[in-house]
């Protein structure tokens, strides 16, 4: 039987980029094509073949096209422009979406012009605050990057280009959960995503690739990894405010992550899905790897000129690859009551040994289930709430009401207990 379709994640620079970030777990691939060294753009047939194949690979009405990198703006406005004129001429119908993630340096009046005219959802890249942002995502120079990207969002929102926030939480950023989230507010992001920054080095030193592939058991953590309890308190933290404020005018992907966990919707984040195996990843020229995290030789599904997206979708390979998230699981992992929200995280990250001493444990485990074990309480009255028939924002008056039950035990003029670093008169007191 046919599967019902597929993500691709088409990076038509493959790794190459503009600027030069530490953490990059991507820059590195560029060693598995050495002949692209001079010639790296993805020609003018693959992305024809591409949009094609990716076009007919979807069994609904609406199908939507992910633009990455490396990055995706050093390939230029004509060849978006061809892009768009490919997808009008194999479209059959359906309705066609791009998404386009970036690091903003390219982005000119020009460029957000032809966002806005043809709708790209943009996602932009960025850590938080300058003094964050700058300890990693730095140019070829070795200097910030923030400036420039400041300067790109701006002229998104000038020309009302839809766009959302990506920000990797790292060693850097993971100890400012409140400053980030209030910067990102401030910038104007009302769609958020945070990615936890978990990389490891090879300890053989003739290794091609410098970070090892997932689930290698020979290698140290990269010193910018996120601690994993830290990782969970950063997200709660947030939460925090966000629940009791935000609820109605900004998404937190991992939040959405738990409410749809908690009121039995479909998984928004393959991450947290019990299997995967159909987001797959599309190198310049043409090949196919089984995720974006999976591009190894090990890994690639095969070339689109040579068999389609179609079949290599339906393959063997991409199935078991997708099975195996859910069979390999370890037996704390299996019995956690928090396992129909998590399910076990992302197979790249099961390289630690669990509590009861079992290897291929996810090493964010100690972070997500302080996380989830955070939001419990509030996912509860949620899910009654919701099943009672009242909007998602019933939460906040809910908590608002709450609050005014408990005895009064902090000054207007103090801090709110919501932890929103605002006076209390001015934030739930209001």
């Amino acid at each position: 039987m046919a599967l019902a379709g597929c993500h691709v994640m088409a990076k038509p620079t493959g790794s190459v980029c503009n600027i030069d970030c530490s953490y990059c777990f991507y820059l590195e691939k560029e060693a598995l094509y050495p002949e692209r060294n001079k010639n790296w753009r993805m020609s003018d047939e693959t992305l024809e073949t591409y949009i094609r194949q990716h076009i007919a690979a979807q069994a609904g009405d609406t199908v939507t096209f992910a633009w990455q990198g490396g990055e995706p703006t050093m390939m230029g406005l004509p060849f978006f422009r061809r892009v768009v004129e490919l997808c009008a001429k194999y479209a059959q119908g359906k309705k066609i979406d791009h998404a386009l993630q970036t690091n903003g340096i390219l982005i000119d009046e020009e460029w957000a012009r032809f966002f806005a005219e043809h709708r790209f959802l943009i996602g932009v890249s960025i850590d938080g605050p300058a003094h964050l942002h700058n300890q990693y995502r730095v140019n070829r120079a070795g200097k910030g990057t923030h400036e420039k990207v400041m300067a790109a969002i701006a002229l998104l929102k000038a020309h009302r280009v839809e766009f959302n926030t990506l920000t990797v939480v790292g060693k850097h950023n993971v100890g400012h959960a409140r400053e980030v989230y209030d910067f990102l507010l401030a910038a104007g992001s009302r769609y958020m995503q945070f990615i936890p920054l978990v990389e490891r080095f090879s300890s053989d030193e003739s290794s091609l690739l410098q970070l090892v592939m997932p689930g290698e058991s020979a290698a140290k953590l990269a010193p910018w990894t996120v601690p994993s309890w830290q990782f969970g308190d950063f997200l709660s933290q947030i939460f925090d405010v966000w629940v009791r404020r935000d609820v109605a005018d900004v998404y937190v992907q991992m939040f959405d992550v738990a409410l749809a966990a908690w009121t039995g919707q479909p998984p928004v984040l393959c991450v947290h899905s019990e299997t995967c195996g159909h987001a797959f990843a599309l190198e310049s020229n043409g090949d196919l790897y089984n995720c974006d995290h999976y591009v190894y030789p090990e890994h690639k599904l095969g070339n689109i000129h040579q068999t389609s997206i179609t079949t290599l979708n339906n393959s063997e390979q991409a199935i078991a690859f997708g099975q195996a998230k859910k069979e390999s699981l370890t037996a704390d992992c299996r019995r956690c009551e928090f396992r129909f929200a998590c399910h076990g995280g992302c197979p790249k990250h099961r390289f630690a040994v669990s509590p009861s001493g079992y290897p291929g444990h996810n090493y964010l485990c100690a972070g997500y289930k302080h996380f989830f074990q955070h939001v419990t309480p509030y996912m509860n009255v949620w899910q009654q709430l919701l099943e009672q028939g009242y909007p998602l924002t019933a939460m906040m008056s809910w908590l608002a009401e709450e609050e005014r039950k408990k005895p009064v035990n902090h000054s207007r003029n103090g801090p709110c207990p919501c932890g929103s670093g605002k006076k209390y008169k001015k934030c739930c007191g209001a």
